[in-house]
């Protein structure tokens, strides 16, 4: 067998309902970068996904740091799943942790686009990230999103207003 390594990691993908939505949420609240947009509906796009005639919108954002979300809206096949309402105990759901400096902020500022919480913030106590604040947020489809806050640290001002 061949050796191999993964040399990065180029982005992650999140499927969603609606397009436009996700994209002015991602960028506009969380304040990501527009990178590109595309439209595909070739035999490609269904050899990539194993999704039979696969039709898919999507657009490319960047996060601080240069980390790539790509927000995919599939426009087809017709019988394809929508509403699922994946838990993040249930086998297939995935999240993505962003790093912020005011957790309270960006908790009232998703508020106001539809996205919540559904829990409170918490200290972890133990392990590598241990002091720092973390909760999970799901967008309008149900997707689960974790904002960590480091520690703070004597001189540090972190706002928690």
């Amino acid at each position: 067998m061949r050796k191999f390594k993964v040399i990065a990691a180029d982005h992650t993908g999140i499927t969603v309902s609606n397009l436009e939505r996700s994209l002015e949420f991602w960028q506009n609240v969380l304040g990501f970068e527009f990178s590109h947009r595309a439209h595909q509906t070739s035999e490609m796009a269904s050899e990539i996904t194993g999704v039979a005639s696969a039709e898919i919108k999507l657009a490319v954002v960047k996060a601080p740091g240069g980390h790539k979300i790509e927000l995919l809206e599939y426009l087809a096949p017709p019988d394809r799943k929508q509403d699922v309402n994946l838990r993040p105990c249930d086998v297939g759901s995935v999240h993505v942790a962003f790093t912020v400096d005011n957790l309270d902020a960006v908790l009232e500022r998703i508020a106001v686009s539809g996205w919540k919480a559904p829990g409170q913030p918490q200290t972890l106590t133990a392990g590598p990230n241990a002091g720092k604040r973390v909760v999970y947020v799901h967008d309008p489809d149900g997707t689960t999103i974790e904002f960590m806050q480091q520690e703070e640290t004597e001189g540090q001002n972190v706002q928690n207003s």
